[in-house]
């Protein structure tokens, strides 16, 4: 069955890491992270996924990010106050593809290396990038959608921004599939509400009254899939709804069934990776230009399963 089925290739935390974990580094280096957010309970997840490379790599590590991931001004600033002290390196993920590339280039021409993670930029400055592959993993999603509505009906995204690389690619991936492979599904709308659970709830409710006929909603990032199901809940309606992500409030919409289910991510291993592939590229190693980190779906059937268990967070 569909919703038992993992992406091959697909790792767990536990295993990714301790298969590509190099020797410990040979100086304190400096790393400075800057995602996209902080209020999520992705990010935190992220952070310590940081945290423990540092612990394990012996380097020193900052984490910071703006308090919603509408702002991106202020993602700019952290990135230019965390260059101006002259890290030994940075992380970054995007909450704009291109904003950030002038900030970027000054990295580069001051020869500090930057690994972009989760969100990547339009430029070749990343050495590496350690990410999910989004497109992938929201085709994955319309998959699981088409068959929970038959293959056939009306259904919407709601998702978080339309210029981070993972806000394009999950819509990209979801409307692409539906379009190629499903003849019979129609999207009827695409809304952007910044992940922000509240205006995705308000954003649901709107697409509900419109489309009364409507059979699913794709909801993109955490606080896109939290705000669709508090709109499905608020309205009482009986559509199918897909998630991205995981949370405490995700999986407890998923186990009282008002969500089928979800994508996740690997935010620990994306975190861990960051750190480590900045450490081999402070010294000299080749990194590949992406890390693909693995996803999987999960639901109420298959959230105890060791592989699935090991990449859901609270």
């Amino acid at each position: 069955m569909l919703n038992r089925r993992t992406l091959l290739g697909a790792l767990s935390a536990i295993a990714m890491l301790a298969a590509s974990g190099p020797a410990m580094a040979q100086d304190n280096y400096d790393i400075a992270l800057i995602s996209k957010g902080f209020q999520h309970q992705f990010w935190q997840a992220v952070k310590a996924g940081a945290d423990q490379a540092a612990a394990d790599l012996g380097v020193t590590v900052t984490f910071e990010g703006p308090e919603t991931e509408s702002q991106v001004d202020r993602q700019m600033d952290m990135l230019a106050a965390a260059l101006s002290r002259g890290p030994d390196a940075i992380g970054f993920a995007a909450l704009d593809s291109q904003a950030a590339i002038p900030l970027l280039q000054q990295a580069k021409d001051a020869g500090i290396p930057v690994i972009a993670f989760d969100s990547g930029v339009d430029s070749d400055i990343p050495l590496s990038t350690a990410t999910t592959d989004n497109v992938a993993a929201a085709a994955l999603a319309a998959d699981v959608m088409a068959e929970l509505i038959g293959g056939e009906g009306k259904v919407a995204i709601v998702a978080h921004d339309q210029t981070s690389r993972t806000g394009i690619d999950r819509v990209d991936g979801f409307s692409n599939r539906i379009k190629e492979a499903y003849p019979n599904i129609e999207i009827v709308s695409v809304q952007y509400g910044a992940g922000d659970q509240l205006q995705s709830t308000e954003i649901t409710k709107s697409i509900l009254l419109a489309n009364p006929d409507l059979k699913g909603i794709f909801g993109a990032n955490e606080g896109s899939a939290l705000g669709v199901a508090n709109g499905k809940q608020e309205l009482g309606s009986d559509i199918v709804v897909i998630g991205y992500d995981s949370g405490a409030a995700q999986k407890a919409f998923i186990e009282s069934g008002v969500m089928n289910g979800a994508i996740t991510q690997n935010p620990v291993g994306i975190g861990y990776q960051t750190v480590q592939a900045a450490v081999s590229a402070l010294k000299g190693e080749t990194l590949p230009p992406v890390i693909d980190t693995g996803f999987f779906y999960y639901d109420k059937d298959n959230m105890a399963d060791p592989e699935i268990a090991a990449v859901l967070y609270d």
